[in-house]
């Protein structure tokens, strides 16, 4: 059976599969100021942090309507895996759901199935390559889904970024109950939870804070070895670089991935934001 994964911007893979005929990206869209930016194979990451610095304005983000699903889910593969950013982050997944309630409507029964990534960035990427492992092992749909659904649900996201402001402003922390001075430079390190972001551990300065995000992982990664480690980094790969050498020093992964963010990844990381997911 043939299959194709959908995946909203939010998503970010290595560079060898952004252009994978298996994969079709549907864009979110930020804006800064009056400009409107579309995250899609035009994204130039440079000149956007360039314009996110030069503004005063924090940039918004909007996620890919219904129609704009329905289109991708026209295809001739039997089978649809679609991955979405967090539900609790995004309406991207409510977009899928009635994408593919409109999809049914006018074109009947086919096999989309959509997956809420409770996470974002290396965490959807993570996910299309599983979905690529089992697909291609010649599992049946059911399976695919049953698996990658277990897969998601032991996923870690942990995250350390040089600002929280954009996450803050748009209202993506509702579930940190405070904010670090960031005069003190104490830089939190935060985790997904089921979708929502949570503050786990702290570090004063960038570096503390990256040495204890890789011991949390460590400590917390179950069956390493069966699984990807995948880190993304806003302008900063150097610094992932460390990362993923401190890690993969302490566990051994089955592959592991430096992966530069998109559009959407780019505005809420923020320049010199480093996101891990395994």
């Amino acid at each position: 059976m043939s299959y194709k994964i959908v995946a909203d911007s939010g998503c970010d893979l290595p560079a060898q599969y952004r252009n994978d005929p298996r994969i079709e990206f549907v864009p979110l869209i930020m804006q800064v100021g009056d400009k409107v930016i579309v995250d899609d194979d035009t994204f130039n990451q440079k000149e956007y942090l360039e314009l996110v610095a030069a503004s005063e304005e924090c940039p918004k983000t909007a996620c890919p309507s219904p129609d704009l699903y329905m289109s991708a889910y026209k295809t001739d593969a039997d089978d649809l895996y679609v991955i979405t950013l967090s539900s609790k982050l995004s309406g991207s997944y409510n977009s899928a759901l009635l994408g593919k309630d409109l999809y049914h409507e006018e074109y009947g029964e086919k096999n989309i199935h959509i997956i809420d990534s409770m996470s974002a960035s290396s965490g959807e990427g993570n996910i299309a390559l599983k979905i690529i492992e089992l697909a291609d092992s010649g599992l049946p749909f059911n399976e695919v889904v049953e698996k990658i659904e277990a897969y998601r649900d032991e996923m870690l996201t942990y995250f350390v970024l040089d600002s929280l402001e954009t996450l803050r402003k748009n209202g993506r922390l509702t579930g940190m109950k405070a904010l670090v001075a960031s005069t003190l430079n104490i830089k939190p390190v935060c985790h997904g939870v089921k979708g929502e972001i949570l503050q786990k551990s702290q570090g004063i300065g960038m570096k503390k804070a990256l040495v204890k995000m890789t011991e949390l992982i460590a400590a917390e990664v179950k069956d390493p070895e069966t699984k990807t480690l995948m880190i993304s980094n806003v302008n900063c790969f150097e610094r992932a670089s460390v990362v993923k050498d401190m890690i993969l020093k302490k566990v051994p992964f089955k592959e592991a991935h430096i992966v530069d963010t998109a559009g959407l990844s780019s505005t809420y990381a923020a320049d010199g934001g480093i996101i891990v997911t395994c």
